[in-house]
């Protein structure tokens, strides 16, 4: 990787890590204590972040498309000022209305400032080369729950909620928006002019199918993920171990994440994404049977395989449309794929205690069998398209 790239990714890798900890994992950190102070349920916080995952969702294809034709460098430096206005609100919030409000911003900025709008602002600038890039954006990123949580219960416990969102809108607008904004090359020149912001059409063979199979696959895997970030450790007490060591298995699945991702990065960038893909969707299916069939002893087995699919397949989110659709049209085909994701994410933390409820540690054979039908899913799509068809 030439020095010029490398910069782009460790700019985009800081601000992508910072933008994830100070949005997507902050409700782990300041639900509660937002919550007491407002005289509101946890659930209040919750379903408000829940409403931010939608809206982001909702806007992905819109989002991708602009960065198909201008770039991505200046939609990323927007999203900076829009999580700085949002975290501002949200420290104001005195009550349910200005939370859902909050809330709403925060999720316009995680449709333009995310993973998606990282990857297709890559696709714009690399092409066909941007699979590299993405999975060291990744690997940086790979660290946000890491930086964040520590971080942030210092500043709750030490400057209240309230500080701690003062501390990360200013983290956006000191930071994050001077490195997306000179950092970050405006995007595009890769591609023909001919073609830039070309409408996006089903031009070849399978096409339709594939981005049918990758919708779901996408939106299986965020779904199990998500779910299980909710739910992990009190699943492992579930399933026999000690609360310290439930609390230490369930460490495990960051650092897996960035060992996979290492070994994405490494060994199997020489193949094609879908070998990486289809590996990753049995890794928790592996380790969901090692639990169930072995309790406690295989736990530690299981966090590291759920980790390390993870791991990988957050990345094949930017690699598999790349390599299977081209540069062209990434970002609006990126948002499309991802849109049913962002839905899944939403419902995910709810549908699962009511299955925990229901099934207990059954819960990890419905898990598994998803990853399952998502593998399957892979081996239906193609390893290339054919020619346009017009």
């Amino acid at each position: 990787m030439t020095s010029s790239r490398l910069g782009v990714v460790v700019a985009l890798g800081t601000t992508q890590t910072l933008a994830f900890g100070s949005t997507y994992y902050l409700p782990a950190i300041l639900a509660a204590p937002m919550a007491e102070t407002l005289g509101l349920g946890v659930g209040w916080v919750y379903a408000a972040f829940s409403i931010a995952l939608l809206v982001s969702g909702v806007l992905g294809p819109v989002v991708g498309s602009r960065i198909d034709r201008l770039g991505g460098r200046d939609v990323l430096a927007a999203s900076s000022l829009i999580f700085a206005l949002g975290l501002g609100l949200l420290a104001a919030t005195s009550g349910p209305s200005l939370l859902v409000l909050a809330w709403l911003l925060i999720g316009v900025g995680m449709a333009m400032g995310l993973y998606d709008a990282g990857f297709a602002t890559l696709a714009g600038i690399y092409g066909r080369e941007a699979r590299a890039p993405i999975t060291g954006i990744t690997l940086i990123a790979g660290f946000a729950s890491t930086v964040a949580w520590p971080l942030t219960t210092l500043l709750e416990q030490s400057v209240g909620w309230r500080g701690a969102c003062v501390f990360w809108a200013l983290v956006h607008l000191l930071l994050c928006l001077p490195i997306n904004r000179w950092l970050v090359p405006r995007g595009t020149q890769k591609l023909p002019e001919v073609i830039q912001g070309a409408p996006l059409r089903t031009r070849q063979p399978g096409e339709l199918r594939a981005m049918l199979a990758l919708g779901f696959v996408f939106a299986v895997s965020w779904f199990v993920s998500t779910a299980y970030a909710a739910h992990l450790p009190g699943l492992l007490l579930t399933a026999g171990l000690t609360p310290a060591m439930a609390l230490f298995a369930a460490t495990l699945v960051g650092p897996a994440q960035v060992a996979a991702r290492l070994v994405e990065f490494s060994l199997l960038r020489r193949y094609h994404p879908l070998v990486s893909a289809r590996l990753a969707t049995l890794a928790h299916p592996i380790g969901a049977a090692a639990l169930l069939a072995f309790g406690a002893p295989a736990a530690v087995l299981f966090t590291v395989l759920h980790g390390a699919g993870n791991g990988i397949l957050t990345i094949a989110k930017g690699t598999l449309p790349l390599a299977l659709f081209g540069p062209v049209g990434y970002g609006l085909r990126q948002g499309l794929l991802t849109a049913p994701s962002r839905f899944a994410q939403a419902a995910a933390p709810f549908l699962m205690t009511l299955a925990i409820e229901h099934l207990g540690l059954g819960v990890l054979a419905v898990s598994g069998g998803l990853l399952l039908l998502a593998c399957l899913a892979l081996f239906a799509v193609p390893r290339s398209l054919g020619p346009p068809t017009g």
